[in-house]
């Protein structure tokens, strides 16, 4: 009975071992190997690798690029800022040495009291401004000048000619008195409410003087509101 089982048991084996030849032989003959196929396995997985390395590598440049990219862009802001402050700058300089030359040696040569600046802004309300006057003495220091402003306001309403004063232009609890009081130059930032209806054309301007020997003036101005 065992040499029995074992014929049994020998022939089981050859079957099994038959039939994994006949697989192997049947791959080998369709130009498949077992041993290059693992090897190119690990050849494509190494490729793989590699591949997957130069993305990680490429993707750190990316970053890299755009940090460089963003510091570039915020450096040149920062220069863009600090040279348009630094032209601001000269041209406020600018502006205060002819503002000071107006008044110690003027183009026109003239002597006494002028309207150096006029600037009309609108205010935070509907038909408000603000007046922003500047006042000088020109080459005649040696005193203090003294006077009031009188200010008018002419255009047109309902389709007629109208002419506002400084009291009837100014907020209910504002001052309607324009004293002025200087030596060299003064500066004034008044509110005006324009009436309903009413277009503005042109500002008329008396500086009059209460100091002797130096004489009123008078100015007139076009409407031109920023």
């Amino acid at each position: 009975m065992l040499r029995g089982l074992a014929l049994w048991s020998g022939v089981a084996i050859a079957v099994v071992v038959s039939g994994y030849l006949s697989f192997e032989f049947g791959r080998i003959q369709a130009d498949y190997n077992v041993i290059e196929a693992a090897a190119d396995r690990r050849d494509y997985q190494k490729r793989i690798d590699k591949l997957e390395d130069e993305i990680v590598t490429l993707k750190e440049e990316v970053a890299l690029l755009q940090t460089h990219s963003d510091i570039d862009k915020a450096a040149y802001k920062d220069v863009e800022a600090n040279l348009t402050q630094l032209q601001r700058k000269i041209q406020e300089q600018r502006d205060a040495i002819e503002f000071y030359r107006g008044i110690i040696s003027p183009a026109d040569g003239g002597r006494g009291l002028r309207v150096q600046d006029l600037k009309l802004s609108k205010g935070a309300e509907e038909r408000e401004y603000h007046v922003k006057l500047v006042l000088v003495q020109v080459m005649q220091h040696d005193r203090t000048v003294k006077g009031e402003v009188d200010f008018s306001l002419e255009g047109a309403q309902g389709g007629a000619a109208v002419t506002y004063t400084l009291e009837q232009l100014l907020p209910p609890d504002a001052d309607n008195q324009w004293l002025f009081s200087f030596r060299y130059f003064q500066n004034f930032d008044r509110q005006l409410v324009l009436p309903e209806g009413f277009e503005p054309e042109r500002i008329n301007i008396e500086v009059r003087s209460k100091t002797k020997s130096i004489a009123s003036v008078k100015q007139s101005f076009p409407w031109q509101s920023v």
